[in-house]
């Protein structure tokens, strides 16, 4: 019985530990280097069941925002981490 109730623990963990992300195109409104924040105007983000919109995100790595500037058209993945809404992943648009 332990070892049941230990592998549905670790398979919870792994699901939510490997949650599916999107990826989105947007574009830079505002860099916050301060707060760590980036305000981004975007399309629709399958995984978070959201509309297209302009909003602001925390980002994972703050360094990130060094590279971006405002107007750059960029590819990106969020997902809620620690309850925040948070981009995961950012890379210039092509």
């Amino acid at each position: 019985m332990r070892t049941l109730v230990a592998a549905s623990f670790l398979t919870l963990l792994s699901s939510i530990a490997f949650a599916e992300t999107t990826p989105v195109k947007g574009e830079v409104i505002k860099v916050n280097e301060g707060q760590g924040k980036l305000t981004l105007k975007h399309g629709p983000i399958t995984n978070l069941d959201m509309d297209s919109m302009t909003m602001v995100f925390a980002v994972s790595d703050p360094v990130v925002l060094k590279s971006i500037k405002v107007g750059d058209k960029v590819t990106f993945e969020a997902d809620r981490v620690n309850g925040r809404l948070t981009v995961v992943k950012i890379t210039p648009s092509k």
